[in-house]
């Protein structure tokens, strides 16, 4: 190994697999952001086998983070800021959180013997590979550790599949929600989806969050459907994996339940803006039809992204048709 100094480095494999035993990997983001970085922490898993490696982020993400097989702890952290040098400190650190400064002195403040992170500016003296920004989110956490001598052997995604239930067996999910406003495409849209579907003959339930019960509440409106199909915060992380692996189709916008079809290869029909499906679409020869009219924006925008809102009711009806005829019943 070559000590670059400040925590930089460039990795020899094979000295570090007799001397790392504890690895540190920062990812305290959302849902979607943990799934796409699962391949990633999968080849830190494979590269030091024999090693503890723990997981910095938000709780919430317990039940999910256990079905990855890679992961043996979980450090509740929801956001940057948060990690301090007052456990042990890791013979690894991994940043799979970002490029920096933040995310590169949070885990410089825990202590670790090396760093795995890209490079920045702020930070010269910590080497890394420098950030491409239009890399797809799994592939940008995979190019960090090769460039930095970790073996990377593919790009799986797949959970094992829950210790619960599904709520709703062989449903049709429909998510209205989204973190940003910008990646919203509107619920009543959504409701003549469900409405269409409904007619068709098919099971159809509404997940999201208690901030967003008022989505839900429309689309089940406009969607008439029953009141039993309203599933708003009412399901744990490890209910809705459930759920989602054993439905027949899902229908998102880009967000967390999206990536979780994409995780248990279930079907889905995913509405894409102002991200293009480039940077954080589903596997292309998975089950998914994406839904992108080629228009880019502010992901974090307080309105509906205009190229989000051309995508109309029957596009996307045709989509669920389409793949709902593609499974066997």
């Amino acid at each position: 190994m070559r000590d670059t100094g400040a925590g930089g480095l460039q990795l020899d494999r094979r000295f570090l697999a007799l001397t790392v035993s504890q690895i540190l990997i920062l990812r305290a983001l959302g849902l979607g952001d943990f799934l796409t970085a699962v391949p990633a922490c999968r080849a830190v898993r494979a590269a030091f086998s024999q090693a503890t490696v723990t997981l910095a982020a938000p709780a919430y993400l317990r039940p999910v983070v256990r079905l990855t097989g890679a992961i043996d702890k979980l450090r509740p952290t929801t956001g940057l800021g948060q990690l301090r040098g007052d456990q042990s400190a890791p013979d690894l650190a991994v940043n799979l959180h970002g490029a920096g400064p933040q995310s590169i002195d949070d885990l410089l403040a825990t202590g670790p013997l090396r760093l795995i992170t890209h490079h920045s500016p702020v930070r010269p003296r910590i080497e890394g590979p420098l950030w491409e920004a239009d890399l797809h989110e799994v592939r940008r956490w995979l190019r960090l550790l090769e460039l930095s001598g970790v073996p990377v052997d593919g790009a799986e995604l797949r959970l094992r599949a829950p210790d619960v239930a599904s709520p709703v067996p062989h449903a049709i999910v429909i998510h209205p929600g989204a973190a940003s406003p910008a990646r919203r495409w509107p619920a009543e849209r959504f409701g003549e989806v469900a409405c269409r579907l409904r007619k068709d003959g098919h099971s159809v339930v509404v997940t999201g969050t208690e901030a967003e019960h008022p989505a839900v509440r429309t689309v089940v409106r406009v969607g008439r459907l029953p009141a039993c199909s309203d599933l708003c915060g009412t399901l744990d992380l490890a209910q809705l994996a459930a759920l989602v692996a054993s439905a027949r189709l899902v229908i998102s916008g880009d967000t967390g339940i999206a990536h979780l079809a994409s995780a248990y290869g279930t079907a889905s029909a995913v509405l894409f803006g102002p991200t293009p499906p480039q940077l954080w679409g589903p596997p292309a020869d998975g089950p998914h039809t994406v839904l992108w009219h080629g228009r880019t924006g502010d992901p974090h925008g307080l309105d509906p992204d205009p190229g989000l809102l051309s995508i109309d009711v029957e596009e996307v009806i045709g989509a669920a048709v389409q793949r709902l005829g593609q499974r066997p019943e």
